[in-house]
C-alpha cells in the first residue's frame, strides 16, 4: 500500500473517531436529515446561514468511518463559504468520486477531500462519502424530507 493511501486512511479514521463540528446548532436557520439505508448511515445537519454565507455548520448522527469522516471534513470546509462556493465544492467532489472526471482532473484541487480518492474504486462507498454532501444541498435548498442515497 502506498504511503499516501495509508495517510488518507489515517485521516479518515481520525475524522471518524474525532469528528469536527459534531453537535447540534441551536436555532439553526437550515437543517436536513440524511439516511443511507444500505449501510445505516444516518445524520442530521444544522446550519446558520446569513445573507448567503454559511456562518456555522454541524452534524449529529452515526455511520461508517467514511460517511462520518466525510461529514466532519465537509463541515470544516464549507464553514465560512458562500452557498455558491459550497455548491461548487460539492459538484467537484461528487464528479470526482463518481468517476465523472477526465485524466486532466487535478486531485490536489480537492484539498482535504482528496482523502476520499480510494472511494471511486468502491461504488457502494460513494454513497457513504456523499451522503453528508447531499444532505447539505437539501438543507441549503430548504427541501423537506429525508435525503436518501437510494
Amino acid at each position: 500500500m502506498s504511503d499516501l493511501r495509508e495517510l488518507y486512511q489515517e485521516v479518515i479514521l481520525d475524522h471518524s473517531k474525532h469528528p469536527k463540528n459534531y453537535h447540534k446548532i441551536e436555532n439553526a436557520s437550515h437543517q436536513a436529515e440524511g439516511f443511507n439505508p444500505l449501510c445505516g448511515d444516518h445524520f442530521n445537519l444544522y446550519l446558520k446561514v446569513k445573507e448567503g454565507l454559511i456562518e456555522d455548520v454541524s452534524f449529529e448522527g452515526a455511520g461508517c468511518a467514511i460517511s462520518k469522516a466525510s461529514a466532519s471534513i465537509m463541515t470544516s470546509i464549507v464553514k465560512g463559504k458562500t452557498i455558491a462556493e459550497a455548491t461548487k465544492i460539492f459538484k467537484k467532489f461528487h464528479e470526482y468520486v463518481t468517476g465523472k472526471v477526465d485524466q486532466s482532473f487535478d486531485i490536489d484541487s480537492l484539498g482535504k477531500l482528496a482523502v476520499f480518492s480510494g472511494v471511486t474504486e468502491f461504488p457502494v462507498r460513494v454513497k457513504c462519502a456523499t451522503l453528508a454532501w447531499h444532505t447539505l444541498m437539501n438543507a441549503l435548498e430548504n427541501k423537506i424530507g429525508i435525503v436518501t442515497t437510494e
